[in-house]
């Protein structure tokens, strides 16, 4: 059984920070790569970061500049940095893990988090 736990959402201010945490437990054999997502009221989920096993990243283009995403290998967790939020990023967060639990190479969702950005 493999789990992602997600934490670190929640309300902030325009131009304040956040910082997501997502860790990955369980029957795990390897990690490609981990990312994060996020889904606003009546929008399609989106890639936000991505970062493979060797610390490749890919930013979509409206976070480049403000958000860095980071990883450890050894604990398995990945983190968002978000800086300089705008009432735009408020969304569901959900963190993702392409990984191999015995059975090749599948994508784990974590539960979510809400971030809102408001004053």
């Amino acid at each position: 059984q493999v789990q992602l736990v997600e934490s670190g959402g929640g309300l902030v201010q325009p131009g304040g920070s956040l910082r997501l945490s997502c860790a990955a437990s369980g029957r795990i054999f390897s990690i490609n790569a981990m990312g994060w997502y996020r889904q606003a009221p009546g929008k399609e989920r989106e890639l936000v970061a991505a970062i493979t096993s060797g610390a490749r990243t890919n930013y979509t283009d409206s976070v480049k500049g403000r958000f860095t995403i980071s990883r450890d290998n050894a604990k398995n967790t990945v983190w968002l940095q978000m800086n300089s939020l705008k009432a735009e990023d408020t969304a569901v967060y959900y963190c993702n893990a392409r990984l191999n639990s015995g059975w090749g190479f599948r994508n784990y969702w974590g539960q979510g988090t809400q971030v809102t950005v408001s004053s």
